[in-house]
């Protein structure tokens, strides 16, 4: 038996060998990876999309109860993850984990801006921790009108149904004392102003107005509590400046003769009853605003009078008559005497 020697020849032979399997080894693998790459990507495509839309769904998109054109409060104080949890707990955001790492990205997990926020359509959690972010609120003023002659009670009703923070009943407690000096306007608020808000606005704007009409109030022989209940009766009596000139200057003028003043607007107030719906049991009905049984002003003004009306309590046009009425078409009728005022009930009635 004969020993194989390994000479460089067959060192030479071998490896070309084994550098000529590598090469088609190589060549192999690299035609299939080429022959299946186009459905290796679909699959990582899929894959990728897949988890992608899972997290969309589960994680960014905005919760079907997503709170539309409702006031949501992120409290001074609290932390990202505080705030992220009471979000998700109001459907705003579906992950708390999500929201506070797009809020980490944009930098602002030190700096989200506490506040109301509204938002007028659902918003993904990216755009809510924008939102929180850079302190997009989202609050427009809202116009509300005040009509003039409302009572609080009715302003309770406009203003209760346009601000979410407004109490109604805090409003009734804190605004019924002032009946009559809460001015009717047109108002712009933010939707989360308050009953405390709209009180201070529309005291202020009273006060304002009165202080045009100083002179005329300061030259008249009546009291500003007075005038406003004058005022707040001519409102409801007559419809334009004159009327109401002329009718101040008729109730005025059966108060110093101290005749009742027999003026229906106070019913308006206390029964919710125009003059033409009126009883006679209504008529005879005891109460402090019943000015047929009781001589001089209602203890309170009966609603929120215009300026003009209080200028037209403040400067009446003086005059002899103690009656008048108005007619179905607004037009008021005058008369010195009662039986005057007969007269043109059966005529205009």
């Amino acid at each position: 038996m004969t020993d194989d020697k390994l000479t460089p020849n067959a060192v030479e032979k071998y490896l070309e060998r084994f550098f000529d399997w590598q090469h088609r080894f190589i060549d192999s693998w690299r035609a299939e990876w080429e022959t299946h790459a186009n459905r290796r990507t679909l699959i990582i495509i899929v894959v990728l999309g897949a988890l992608f839309g899972y997290v969309y769904v589960n994680m960014i998109e905005p919760p079907s109860a997503f709170p539309i054109d409702s006031l949501v409060s992120v409290d001074s104080g609290e932390s990202l993850r505080q705030i992220a949890d009471t979000l998700q707990q109001e459907q705003v955001v579906r992950s708390p984990l999500m929201l506070r790492l797009f809020v980490t990205l944009l930098g602002a997990q030190k700096s989200v801006h506490a506040g109301d926020y509204l938002f007028t359509e659902p918003l993904n959690a990216f755009e809510v921790a924008r939102a929180l972010a850079v302190g997009r609120f989202g609050l427009e003023p809202i116009t509300i009108r005040v009509p003039e002659g409302a009572t609080v009670k009715q302003m309770a009703v406009i203003f209760g149904r346009s601000l979410q923070r407004f109490n109604v009943s805090n409003f009734m407690a804190k605004a019924g004392p002032q009946e009559g000096y809460l001015f009717p306007d047109t108002y712009n608020f933010l939707p989360n102003a308050n009953e405390n808000m709209v009180i201070d606005a529309m005291r202020q704007n009273f006060d304002d107005k009165i202080a045009v009409i100083e002179p005329q109030i300061a030259s008249s022989t009546h009291s500003l509590a007075d005038i406003v209940v004058m005022a707040s009766i001519l409102e409801r009596e007559a419809f334009n400046t004159t009327d109401r000139r002329m009718i101040a200057g008729v109730l005025w003028h059966r108060l110093r003769l101290g005749m009742p003043l027999q003026v229906d607007a106070t019913f308006a107030y206390t029964l919710g009853k125009g003059t033409f719906q009126l009883t006679m049991k209504d008529l005879t009905t005891p109460s402090p605003y019943n000015t047929y049984l009781n001589k001089g002003l209602p203890p309170t003004p009966i609603g929120s009078p215009s300026l003009d009306s209080l200028e037209a309590a403040a400067d009446p046009i003086q005059n002899d008559y103690l009656f008048f009425l108005a007619d179905h078409q607004g037009v008021t009728h005058y008369c010195k005497t009662y039986a005057c005022q007969l007269a043109n009930e059966a005529k205009y009635f």
